[in-house]
């Protein structure tokens, strides 16, 4: 073929993988006259469960749990983006240790209660370092009252 026969051809493939492409994405694409999907979960992601009687005992020492964290990672704000940053992930890492704390105790599988111990180390070393840092930036003066 010639060179114009192969150029002619490549020309009418693309065209036909383009129009091809269009037809293809355009099945699924939704009905713009059909009502939008409605969310079936509730809005409160603990709405309907609290001393659900399926609940097992792992499953009401994790909700306390997370319900304790986000009580405690609900602080009073200072301001200070150093400050509340810390505040609040010692209370997300607390959290996060109780958790792990309960994967210890109540979990089956032995790499998962690995991983949550090493979680309960790493975190309880990083708290004790955001404590420090905490303390210390707590009695730093403002930035606004530095000289």
């Amino acid at each position: 073929m010639k060179r114009t026969g192969w150029i002619s051809v490549i020309a009418v493939f693309l065209a036909v993988a383009a129009f091809a492409f269009g037809i293809l994405s355009r099945r699924g694409a939704p009905d713009a006259s059909a009502p939008p999907p409605v969310e079936a979960r509730a809005i409160d992601g603990h709405a309907g469960h609290e001393g659900a009687p399926s609940d097992t005992p792992s499953t009401r020492a994790y909700r306390e749990a997370a319900d304790r964290m986000h009580q405690t990672m609900n602080i009073d704000y200072s301001g200070d983006a150093d400050i509340d940053f810390l505040r609040g992930m010692i209370a997300h890492h607390e959290g996060a240790i109780a958790m792990a704390r309960i994967a210890v105790e109540e979990g089956e599988a032995d790499d998962v209660r690995g991983l949550a111990q090493e979680i309960i180390r790493a975190q309880e070393a990083e708290i004790l370092r955001m404590r420090i840092m905490l303390a210390r930036h707590e009695d730093a003066p403002a930035v606004s009252e530095r000289p």
